[in-house]
């Protein structure tokens, strides 16, 4: 019994050291810019080991270099609550789970009730921009109740230490935008051949969109649903709040 308590006391211990690391470090973050994230390190270790090389672009650029245009489209496309929620996005995560849960009802009924869906299910994620950034930032891309427990403690955190404004400049500096493509000003260089501040409208857009899938849509220069959710977004950006 003793061994157990003091099994349970160590990681304990442990725990609280880890948030308190956390908590160090996200408040650093408010003057220092982070050179990498948990996610771009595991990307660049997943690129060397299936091509013996690390295609890379990312460049820190200030939120100020970085086209309004691009920040609202993002705010319109993943997050239009960001500038007044607390990080967690309650409703957009109940929809989500619902939509899950009807995709998947039908993909079962399609099935013929086996269970086994014919085709692998679209996902619809309910995470917010400052969600985003917890994950990026510090987690695994594994899919399990603790990592998810983390992550809402890290989002707790980012709104705590940091403000809006800093937060979407780490994220918009640190998401991923295509294979080794990192960042507003590389993916503005990399599709468009230009700095994120000179960025037009539909431009901004039509790099929002991509990210819930930019590696896929890296693919697919030329694809209509691209084009067309690009026109609703660049008609839309007007509605978004910067912070």
């Amino acid at each position: 019994m003793k061994a157990l308590l003091r099994w349970f006391a160590l990681v304990l211990v442990a725990a609280i050291v880890l948030q308190v690391f956390f908590v160090a470090r996200i408040a650093s973050m408010a003057v220092i810019n982070p050179k990498s994230t948990a996610f771009e390190r595991s990307e660049a270790w997943r690129i060397y080991s299936a091509k013996g090389r690390i295609p890379w672009r990312q460049e820190w650029v200030d939120y100020a270099q970085i086209s309004d245009y691009l920040k609202r489209a993002v705010i319109a496309s993943e997050d239009d609550a960001f500038s007044y929620h607390d990080g967690l996005d309650w409703e957009a995560m109940e929809k989500a789970w619902q939509k899950n849960a009807q995709a998947e009802a039908q993909a079962t009924k399609r099935s013929g009730g086996s269970g086994k869906p014919t085709r692998p299910l679209k996902i619809v994620g309910g995470s917010t921009i400052t969600q985003q950034l917890a994950k990026n930032l510090f987690l695994s891309g594994e899919r399990t109740l603790l990592r998810k427990g983390q992550e809402f403690l890290l989002t707790v955190m980012l709104e705590r230490l940091l403000d809006k404004r800093r937060i979407l400049e780490l994220y918009l500096n640190h998401v991923e935008w295509g294979e080794g493509v990192f960042g507003a000003e590389a993916a503005s260089r990399h599709y468009f051949r230009k700095s994120a501040s000179q960025l037009t409208p539909f431009e901004a857009a039509r790099l929002a969109v991509m990210l819930p899938r930019p590696r896929y849509f890296e693919k697919l220069p030329n694809s209509a649903y691209l084009a067309d959710r690009a026109t609703v977004i660049s008609a839309r950006l007007w509605h978004a709040e910067l912070p």
